[in-house]
């Protein structure tokens, strides 16, 4: 893959009922480009519209990837992955970096009734997660393996994973999800400090 190849990464900070929301525009050579913002509601199910918003208002078509940190934002404000692959015309990669078996035992615990029916229909509509290894050999040689769990659209798995790792430089987070979350978190500070 090219150095001066591109992804949108998104990531979400939030507190209180409003998440928000940041798209960056990231080269794989660290390179930041462009920055937006944009909202959720925290326990709703606006986050695929939220993402799609702020992925539209970077107005870059030439960021060929759309790399967005997990599925479940804003406490269980599920994405549809397919939605976002058909509005935005690229690839989707849906990343997180812990292992665990489903998240409908916590989507249980969490909600009741139609809200619990709505977000189930929308977790089983994702496609399956794969794991990706994206440590350097360097990495490896000192003891460390980390692996990232990848859900894509639009993309095979092993161009997914390929993807994943040109973009992951160290520690393990790929660059356009690791810079979105830093932007978040500011954007998230700076609305509650109003």
């Amino acid at each position: 893959m090219k150095t001066g190849a591109r992804a949108v990464g998104v990531a979400e900070s939030y507190t209180g009922d409003a998440s928000t929301l940041a798209g960056v525009v990231v080269r794989r050579d660290r390179a930041v480009e462009s920055v937006s913002f944009g909202r959720c509601t925290v326990g709703g199910s606006d986050a695929t519209d939220g993402v799609g918003d702020v992925v539209e208002a970077l107005g870059r078509p030439d960021a060929r990837y759309v790399v967005v940190a997990g599925v479940a934002l804003a406490w269980y404000n599920l994405l549809d992955l397919d939605a976002l692959h058909e509005r935005l015309d690229r690839p989707v990669l849906a990343v997180t970096f812990e292992g665990s078996e489903s998240l409908e035992p916590a989507l249980r615990d969490a909600f009741d009734g139609d809200a619990l029916d709505a977000r189930l229909d929308a977790y089983r509509a994702l496609p399956a997660r794969h794991s990706v290894r994206v440590a350097s050999d360097d990495d490896r040689d000192e003891g460390r393996d980390d692996v990232v769990y990848v859900r894509a659209v639009g993309i095979g798995d092993e161009h997914a994973a390929e993807v994943v790792r040109a973009f992951t430089h160290e520690g393990g987070r790929p660059e356009p999800v690791r810079v979105a979350r830093e932007v978040a978190r500011a954007g998230d500070a700076l609305r509650n400090d109003r």
